[in-house]
């Protein structure tokens, strides 16, 4: 049958749950919570308050928004089918999801790859740090980490639509690219060809960025100030433990959407594929919120003049 045939997808992840249906859905919607608390705080921290309308806080507060945007995709639609009894969910919500998914985790990366470019401008390059992230460039910036993305998900989702489908059940909690994908039954080279090339390209595109920032970076603490050593500690921990966490959830995910993961448990294989969209939201406003004095003591006048 062909893609646009197809009115529907069954989920299959949820079929054994059983017992621990209730205990998910508690879990999900606690998480939720959390992380839509805790992200739009910070969001508003920062918005709120013109002494952190710089870039570094300006990409944070990107970070936080994209983290909103990808854990909404996926939450609200997770707790209905949690406690649903026909796992099914449309086509055309199924390619929406698709597109949200991927555009979250390529904004992500993008404006970490952001993140460290800027700290080494802060850090390597202190007097033509006005300069070189200029607003100008910070829009650029943005820009890119946001519009890129984007374009991605749409070409493969078109480039996925005359695909022919032999079947319409997805082994996962969520709609997934790959997922489909493996459902065709005719030839899915172009597909794969582009999915490769596109990822392929913003993955060695950040990793370079990221890592000749951190080059740069260990160059100068290496033969700097122990004031300079400890500014670089206390401003790059944070995005790199973001990005150790961010790496370590698409990591989960390639290996539980390529590999066949029948042999472990149902619950653990949904916790891992989750991890992608849980713990980064989840985690990196604890990360900042903990590792940047600046925002704890904004955060503490925020929450004292509430009162």
């Amino acid at each position: 049958m062909n893609s646009s045939q197809v009115s529907y997808f069954l989920l299959g992840a949820y079929e054994n749950l059983g017992a621990y249906s209730y205990l998910l859905f508690t879990l999900v919607l606690l998480f939720y919570l959390l992380i839509v608390a805790s992200n739009l705080l910070l969001t508003a921290v920062i918005c709120l308050n013109r002494s952190l309308h710089q870039p570094m806080y300006v990409l944070l507060c990107s970070l936080f928004v994209n983290q909103l945007y990808g854990s909404t995709a996926l939450f609200p639609f997770l707790l209905l089918q949690i406690l649903s009894d026909l796992h099914a969910v449309s086509a055309s919500f199924c390619f929406l999801q698709i597109f949200c998914v991927h555009s979250y985790g390529g904004v992500e990366f993008m404006t970490l790859a952001a993140m460290a470019y800027d700290r080494y401008a802060a850090i390597c390059q202190p007097l033509q740090y006005q300069r070189l992230m200029s607003s100008s460039r910070l829009a650029l910036l943005l820009a890119a980490a946001w519009w890129y993305p984007s374009v991605f998900a749409v070409v493969l989702l078109w480039l996925r639509s005359p695909l022919q489908l032999c079947g319409n059940t997805i082994h996962k909690v969520y709609c997934g690219s790959h997922a489909v994908v493996k459902l065709s039954c005719s030839g899915s080279t172009a597909v794969n060809a582009y999915r490769l090339v596109a990822t392929f390209s913003v993955v060695v595109g950040c990793l370079l960025v990221i890592g000749y920032s951190y080059l740069r970076i260990l160059q100068v603490c290496s033969s700097g100030s122990r004031r300079t050593r400890q500014k670089a500690v206390s401003t790059c921990s944070p995005h790199l433990a973001s990005l150790l966490n961010f790496s370590i959830g698409v990591a989960f995910e390639t290996v539980q959407s390529r590999l066949d993961m029948q042999h472990l448990p149902n619950l653990l294989r949904v916790v891992l594929s989750l991890y992608f969209l849980t713990c980064p939201p989840l985690l990196n406003p604890v990360i900042y919120g903990l590792k940047m004095s600046k925002l704890q003591r904004l955060y503490q006048r925020l929450m004292s003049s509430s009162r």
